[in-house]
Formats: structure tokens, sequence, C-alpha cells
């Protein structure tokens, strides 16, 4: 029982690290698009498809989480990098938009693999520190996001935009290393024992009323982080006419500022209550979306900060919230919905906001998104008064 409440802060970090591997070749597709834009003539709706493409595999989720129910599921996190790194790195030679579709679509495939089990398994290695836990494990996503476009960007500045499959081999390298490191963490046994008492329909017809407001807070709020990871460096690069290294800087920046804002969210969630801590976010997050869109010169990048600290903070609060309710009822399955819900809309929102973008231009379109973004308090506030 000691051990169970134990945070085996080794573990976490091998876990975390690769989460940060595997996001950092899947956060290519952002600052290479203004140069695919180019490649290719297409408009920003046409080149937000890319987005939704990549997020289809995740209506699988739900099945992803029942296999992972059954079988050993570190092997998911131990190799999906190197089918990530593979797909990825050849974006900037594909021959076309169908072509980048495909790899878009694999690399969707392979991220819904390694992102259903991994929080199930942090949260078996937090004890009772779920939000410290997935404050690792988020913080080594978005550090992943903050390196990916610099590393990118070094790659075409180094050897063109044809030459990025130069990359592979370090994501091959990864999923190596992490097969020695990893496959000892024996948890898809654990949570089999623990889950195998009620049936995925019952439990899903449970979880409903707990889903719906998932889906309120993060579709209302989806537009406004999706708009900003999508086409920041578009935004930079055409509207305000930056050289493409500033544009993906500031998309390094507002990354590097997201990392810190997952690190520190989930421990405070630990200590004032997840429904607190996402009030709090909920309420402040538009505001600074609109003094950003207002500001210019360096309050532009002071305010940019800010944005990335709170818009990327609810993340591993509700990754914390869903371990704590799903509990012991069928925790990988309950996470595939939510990673299902969130990544839907996700896609949708990059859409929409490709389309507003194309239509009213990337400034009005950023306000929309920070009026809407408001209606995910009403949401926070069903959620129960419970300190964890």
């Amino acid at each position: 029982m000691k051990n169970e409440q134990k945070f085996r802060t080794g573990d976490v970090i091998l876990v975390s690290l690769a989460h940060n591997l595997h996001d950092i070749y899947s956060s290519f597709l952002a600052p290479l698009r203004p140069l695919l834009i180019e490649k290719f003539g297409i408009t920003l709706a046409v080149a937000s498809l890319w987005d939704l493409i990549s997020r289809i595999p995740w209506l699988l989720n739900p099945v992803i989480g029942i296999i992972a129910e059954k079988i050993a599921a570190r092997y998911f996190v131990i190799f999906t990098p190197a089918v990530t790194a593979v797909a990825m790195s050849l974006l900037g030679v594909a021959p076309s938009f169908t072509v980048i579709s495909i790899l878009l679509f694999v690399m969707g495939v392979s991220s819904a693999v390694f992102h259903v089990p991994a929080p199930v398994m942090i949260k078996r290695l937090s004890g009772d520190k779920t939000g410290k836990g997935m404050s690792y494990f988020m913080f080594g996503g978005e550090i992943a996001r903050t390196v990916g476009p610099l590393v990118i960007t070094g790659a075409v500045s180094l050897w063109g935009l044809e030459g990025t499959w130069k990359l592979m081999p370090f994501g091959l390298l990864a999923s190596f290393i992490l097969y020695f490191r990893l496959k000892k963490i024996r948890i898809s046994s654990e949570i089999q024992k623990k889950s195998a008492g009620s049936g995925f329909m019952k439990t899903f017809k449970e979880m409903m009323p707990f889903f719906i407001i998932l889906i309120g807070i993060t579709f209302f709020r989806a537009i406004m982080k999706s708009g900003l990871t999508a086409f920041l460096p578009v935004y930079f690069y055409t509207d305000k006419g930056e050289s493409l290294w500033f544009a993906n800087s500031a998309l390094a920046v507002f990354q590097l500022a997201g990392a810190a804002g997952t690190f520190l969210s989930g421990t405070v969630s630990d200590r004032i209550g997840r429904k607190q801590a996402l009030l709090i976010v909920a309420v402040v997050t538009p505001v600074l979306m609109y003094l950003f869109i207002s500001a210019s010169g360096i309050w532009t990048f002071i305010l940019l900060v800010f944005l990335g600290i709170f818009i990327f903070a609810p993340t591993p609060i509700l990754l914390a919230l869903v371990q704590d309710i799903g509990g012991e009822k069928k925790p990988v399955f309950i996470n595939s919905i939510y990673m299902t819900i969130s990544f839907i809309t996700s896609a949708l929102s990059v859409l929409i906001s490709g389309l507003l973008g194309d239509w009213l231009g990337l400034v009005t379109t950023y306000k929309i998104a920070a009026v809407i973004a408001l209606g995910a308090i009403p949401f926070v506030l069903l959620l129960k008064n419970e300190k964890n």
C-alpha cells in the first residue's frame, strides 16, 4: 500500500521523456506550414485540413483504450516515437498535398496509440500526487513543442526543405533506448486486475455527465488554443511580415511558456483543487488573449509568455481530473474517451480557425476566439467541489 502512494520520480521522468521525444517530431507541422503553403500554393483553410487529417485516428481512441486494457501498453509508449519520427521527417520531401496527408495520418495513428495509455502509466507511478505526475508528463510534451520548431527550422536552414528526412535516425535511436529503459515498467497487468469488474459500455454510460462537462470545457477553449498553436507562425510571418526565424521563435517562446504552465498547474491543482484551478485559468486566459492581439512591440512577447502559461495550464489538471474520477473503473478506456474529446474538438477548431482566418483575418479570428473561450466557465462551475 505504501508503494502505491509513493511518487516514483525516476519512472515518471522516463515516461515524460518518452512523451518529449515523441512530441518533438509531432510538432513539425506548424513551423513547416508557411513553407508548405508556399510550396503547394494553398490557402489557410486547405492547409488546416492537415490538422483534421492527423486527428482522424483519434476517433479510434476508445478501441485503442480497450486493447490497452488487455495487453502490455508500455510497448505503445516505447515504439511510437520511431513511427512518428519517420512520418514527420518525410514532410519536407513529400511531393504533394496528398502524400503529406498520408504521412500526417500515419503520425496521427502513432500519436493516438502513444497518448492513450501514457497518462494512465503516469497515474500509477505518481501515487497520491496525480497532478504532480501529470505536470511532469505534460512538461515533457510542451518542452518538445518548444524544441521541435527550433529543430525543424534548423534542419531546413542546414539542409533545405528537402533535407528534413535526415532527422529520422534520432527517433529510431530514441525508441531503441526507450525499449531498454521502459520495458520493465509493468502497468497494464495492474490496470487489468483492478478494472476487470465492469463493462466498457456500463462505464461509458456512468461517466456520460462528466464527459459532457469535458466537451464543454475543451470545445469553448479549443478555437483559441488551436488557432494559436497552428497559425502563430503564419500570423507573424504573413500578417506581421516577420522572418521565418522570428515567427518560429515566437512559437517556441509560446510553447516554452506553455511548458512552464503545465509544470506548475498540476501541482497547484493538487493543493487548491482541480475546479478552483480550472476556474482561474478559464477567466484569465481570454483576457490575456485579447490583450496579446491588441499589443505591440515588447508587450507582444511579454503577453505571449503569460498567454502560453495559462492557455496550456488546463491539460495536466484535466488529465488528473479524468484519472481521479475514473478511479478503478477502466482508467485507460476513460482516458481514451477524454483524448477523443480533446483531439476532435482541437481538429475541428483548427479548421474553424483556418476558415475564419481566410474570411476575416487572423487578428479578428483571435479576438472572436477570446470571446468564445468565456463559454468554458459555466462548464467548469458544473464540476463538483472537491479538492482533488
